[in-house]
């Protein structure tokens, strides 16, 4: 008996660290998401507090996570972009037709609202190589499908990346005092209409160059 009481203690302590670890990922996990909405909602001047009662956790956890407000909104996008580079991998690996691969790629971003997101981290990313990382990660990936999608004819050959981000960034990004109830259901309609006009043969030259997107 005394050698199996002696064997407990122990044993707590190892099973203890790893459901620490687990506990704050998901803490982590939670603040990020519940960041992203309320950003998106009020600005990147929104109040913590609500972020950190939507995450459902204390301040006390949200601080211990992200050192300031800066730290958290570029954990937010770099977050948000990672997924998105993340979803082009995958649709990239499973769509057999790439102009499939291309609509799943931009209904995933629409998804997780990158137009909004773009918008309130403007200018915060100067010199983040988190961020420009896993972003090279998604163009890399999206210039992929759109490649395939070009050579099988389905894509029109003039449209580029920067044409597909930039519209991709406005379409899903609420107007100023607009009514956002039913915006991410219209978000889905705007998306096949832009579809529409990226198929080939495409029966207008698009004018002038591509300027980029957010």
């Amino acid at each position: 008996m005394s050698s199996a009481g002696t064997a407990r203690p122990p044993l707590a302590r190892e099973c203890a660290a790893p459901c620490r670890r687990a506990d704050a990922s998901r803490n982590h996990e939670r603040i990020l998401i519940a960041a992203r909405a309320v950003f998106v909602e009020d600005g990147p001047e929104a109040s913590l507090d609500e972020v950190a009662r939507r995450a459902g956790v204390g301040n006390a956890t949200l601080y211990r996570h992200f050192g300031d407000r800066e730290d958290l909104i570029r954990q937010v996008a770099t977050h948000v972009i990672a997924q998105i580079a993340r979803d082009a991998e995958s649709a990239l690996a499973e769509e057999r037709d790439p102009f499939e691969a291309l609509r799943r790629c931009l209904h995933a971003a629409a998804s997780r609202g990158v137009g909004a997101v773009l918008q309130v981290v403007r200018g915060r990313f100067v010199k983040d190589e988190a961020f420009f990382a896993v972003r090279a990660q998604g163009v890399e990936a999206f210039e992929e499908i759109m490649r395939r999608a070009r050579e099988s004819g389905q894509l029109r050959p003039d449209a580029t990346f920067d044409d597909v981000w930039g519209m991709l960034a406005q379409l899903t990004r609420p107007p100023p005092c607009s009514d956002r109830t039913d915006f991410e259901a219209r978000v889905g309609r705007y998306l096949e209409l832009f579809l529409a006009g990226l198929r080939a043969p495409a029966p207008y030259p698009l004018p002038g160059s591509s300027t980029g997107g957010n």
